[in-house]
């Protein structure tokens, strides 16, 4: 999750089980796909008052750790496209090491990311298509610096960002951060890649970034998280979606869904020569 001015990879990495990981990897085998829904006739969407600029890791690509969602019970799973983007390995965390995972679907209209053939889990979340009103509750949930962290925001509206020198504007939602449990005002990062839903159970965009100094939260807009899941033709499950009676509620199924192993930690490793 970004920093700042918007810094986007996540920096803190799971040691323990990065390293335990790393001792028993193989030559990279990792296959990477990229979808692209533009074209003359389908331009991205636009409108958004304003346009973040979010800056990459001015070394390339690092070994980091992001958080990752179930969409699928037969093991489809979303993150965020930069905490894959470069690696040479992924990783999902799986009682107490990083699973390999051989391939993975990134956008680029968006800043989101899909695992078809990931491990498989007890559940799978439920997708929206459509943004909610601005004003808006939403509830982010992930691994900021590594530790389980439920973030609460109100929905500004749609906006614009342009990631690093890519010169390309992907579609997103802006959250004005009003709180977090456990408390903290540190950094976001780690949370990349987890799901951000709104009042109605559903998830409404992937986390990306974030601008400590302004407190706002960037999110992948919903359609283009919506298109990505379609041209995988890897998510089949429609799970039912039950709105949240509020912050408790929140709060009980974040813990159960890490306690079911439906959100968790994603780990990028890049070899010696491409990052850090």
């Amino acid at each position: 999750m970004g920093r700042g001015g918007c810094g986007c990879l996540p920096w803190l990495l799971g040691l323990i089980l990065l390293l335990a990981w790393l001792g028993e990897m193989q030559a990279p085998s990792l296959q990477v796909e990229q979808y692209d829904p533009r074209s003359p006739r389908r331009p991205l969407p636009r409108g958004g008052e304003e346009q973040y600029i979010i800056e990459d890791r001015p070394d390339g690509p690092a070994d980091a750790m992001g958080t990752a969602f179930a969409v699928d019970r037969n093991g489809a799973w979303m993150t965020a496209e930069h905490v894959t983007h470069g690696c040479s390995r992924v990783g999902l965390e799986q009682r107490g090491r990083a699973l390999e995972v051989p391939r993975v679907i990134e956008s680029r209209e968006s800043d989101a990311a899909i695992i078809p053939r990931g491990p498989r889990s007890p559940a799978a979340l439920p997708l929206r298509s459509g943004a909610p009103s601005p004003g808006s509750t939403g509830y982010h949930m992930g691994f900021p610096a590594g530790e389980p962290t439920l973030v609460l925001s109100e929905l500004i509206g749609r906006a614009e960002a342009r990631r690093g020198s890519s010169g390309i504007d992907q579609p997103v939602l802006v959250w004005a951060e009003r709180g977090r449990l456990p408390e903290g005002d540190g950094t976001l990062s780690g949370i990349s890649g987890g799901p951000v839903f709104s009042t109605d159970g559903r998830v409404v965009g992937i986390n990306s970034a974030s601008t400590d100094r302004r407190g706002r939260i960037l999110t992948v807009a919903p359609d283009a998280m919506m298109r990505l899941t379609a041209a995988s033709r890897a998510v089949g499950d429609q799970p039912v979606a039950y709105p949240f009676a509020g912050l408790t509620d929140a709060q009980e199924r974040f813990a159960n869904w890490l306690d079911d192993g439906v959100i968790r930690r994603i780990f990028c490793d890049v070899d010696d020569g491409r990052g850090g």
